[in-house]
């Protein structure tokens, strides 16, 4: 099993910046890609980041220009920048097995309120 440790949530102004943090632990050895999705009220779950262990790196087409992830073996960090209050939604560190590619692992997840 894996385990996550999600940190750097909150309340923030919006033009501001959070960097939220995950370290997995446990069974990590076939973690292969990483990242963050997330949830605002009323609204599906949706992704925000990937970062496959190589580094290669996706972004939902609302963050790329603001955001950046960023991995060190099976810790993953999201540096936000520029928020918005369309930002404003809780935050699941995210991680899929590299071996069953249908083995997803989920955060508790963490919530980030950017006030206008």
């Amino acid at each position: 099993q894996v385990q996550f440790v999600e940190s750097g949530g909150g309340l923030v102004q919006a033009g501001r910046s959070l960097e939220l943090s995950c370290a997995a632990s446990g069974s990590t050895y076939t973690l292969g890609n990483m990242g963050w999705y997330r949830q605002a009220p009323g609204k599906q779950r949706e992704l925000v980041a990937t970062i496959s262990p190589r580094g290669y790196t996706v972004y939902a087409d609302s963050v790329k220009d603001r955001w950046t992830i960023s991995r060190q073996s099976v810790k993953v960090n999201l540096q936000m920048r520029s928020l918005k209050p369309e930002d404003t939604a809780v935050y699941y560190c995210y991680a899929r097995d590299f071996v069953d590619s249908a083995r997803e692992y989920w955060g508790q997840g963490t919530q980030v309120t950017v006030s206008s």
